[in-house]
């Protein structure tokens, strides 16, 4: 059973990694009432799965950019001054979602723009905070605090929907946005509390030089480079967020509380799943496991597409979260553990327009294929579409699919 459950010797070792899990639980979950009330409050303005799409799209050249960016910077200055800054910004960019929302009644250019400003930001500011962390435990400890930033990303995946739901619900996405807010306050103050993080030595000034290198990094790297694709199938064919509006209004003939459960669905299996993760140490082909994970994302995200019962597709949503943290985890374990600390910043950042981007696409192509053809075509071709996806991906780098601890290192 101790080799089922997380490890939470992080926590109780590390004070640095405390306080950063703390300020990341509080900020995601604020992002995650966002996540919800954005694409709410512009579907109740255009009643357009096409505008739900768009606005993903719109902010995905502002989140690479800034992970890119922000990827270089953190190879090169103080991380914990970084995320400081940028929890201040984040803060700024949600006030400004409330002004919008309370003075404006809904500028929807104007809501473009901020949500594309405030993905620049988030995206500058991901890369110190994932280096930060193999910084901040001892290397024994570095897998289990890989698996505690994902107990933070489910957690949030659970009650922020759940939350934000409720509390459009009953006043309206305004105050959505204003706890959004504060809860970057709270990150900007356990960020000021950390102790300095320093610059790895050897990184080059930050700039196009500097991001070039973290991708001449990948070069000839197959199972790296596979970790990104298979990745980026997962989220650009199988994630049907976009049409979680239209669903929940058409589908299923029903408000904010079931698009909160639709939200929140995915959440709930990923905890569920990040809680037992103990017995991920021990898996060697993990190329393998995180394509058969994969696969079992796709699978259960088509079936959801197929099924009109409220329940039944919660379950199934369930499923498919519980798939996407395992492969996660491994993911992240490959890569933290491959990678040199003066490049590390870098390929977080290159990571992180790959996790974070990759939804926005997906977001766009399924909202796109909703509005050419229905919700439902758009999640079950799109889950089927993911499937296929990693036959080939283990085609083109089969050495994916064999990949073990010591080939990674090697690799």
């Amino acid at each position: 059973m101790a080799r089922l459950l997380i490890d939470t010797a992080p926590l109780k070792a590390s004070r640095e990694f405390r306080l950063l899990f703390i300020g990341f639980l509080i900020s995601t979950l604020g992002s995650q009432l966002t996540l919800v009330a954005i694409p709410y409050q512009i579907y109740l303005a255009t009643h357009s799965t096409l505008q739900v799409g768009l606005i993903s799209v719109a902010q995905l050249l502002p989140l690479i950019a800034g992970s890119l960016i922000g990827g270089s910077y953190g190879d090169h200055l103080d991380r914990r001054h970084i995320l400081l800054v940028s929890s201040l910004a984040l803060a700024g960019t949600s006030a400004l979602l409330v002004l919008n929302t309370q003075v404006l009644d809904t500028n929807v250019v104007l809501l473009y723009v901020i949500a594309a400003l405030a993905a620049f930001l988030g995206g500058f500011s991901n890369p110190s905070r994932t280096a930060a962390v193999p910084k901040l435990v001892e290397e024994e400890h570095l897998t289990a605090a890989l698996a505690f930033n994902q107990v933070v990303l489910q957690f949030g995946g659970i009650v922020g929907p759940a939350a934000a739901g409720l509390l459009i619900l009953a006043a309206g996405v305004g105050l959505v946005y204003a706890l959004d807010a504060v809860t970057f306050l709270v990150m900007a103050l356990t960020s000021w509390m950390l102790r300095p993080i320093p610059p790895a030595k050897g990184a080059t000034k930050p700039g196009l030089r500097s991001i070039g290198e973290g991708f001449t990094f990948l070069r000839g790297k197959k199972i790296l480079q596979s970790i990104y694709l298979v990745d980026l199938n997962a989220m650009i064919f199988g994630m049907p967020r976009a049409v979680f509006p239209a669903m929940a209004l058409t589908v299923y003939k029903a408000g904010p509380g079931v698009l909160g459960l639709l939200y929140m669905a995915p959440g709930v299996g990923a905890f569920l799943g990040v809680l037992t993760t103990g017995w991920l140490s021990e898996v060697t082909r993990r190329g393998r496991a995180i394509s058969i994970a994969v696969a079992i994302w796709g699978l259960s995200i088509a079936l959801f597409g197929l099924v009109h019962s409220v329940i039944a597709g919660c379950l199934l949503l369930a499923v498919a979260g519980w798939a996407d943290v395992i492969s996660a985890v491994l993911r992240n374990t490959i890569l933290q553990t491959s990678i040199p600390d003066h490049f590390r910043s870098r390929l977080s950042g290159i990571q992180i327009a790959v996790v974070q981007g990759g939804p926005k696409l997906g977001d766009f192509e399924t909202g796109a294929v909703a509005a050419l053809a229905s919700p439902v075509v758009s999640v079950v071709s799109g889950g089927m579409l993911c499937v296929l996806g990693v036959v080939a991906l283990n085609a083109f780098a089969p050495e994916f699919w064999r990949e073990t601890p010591k080939t990674s290192e090697s690799d």
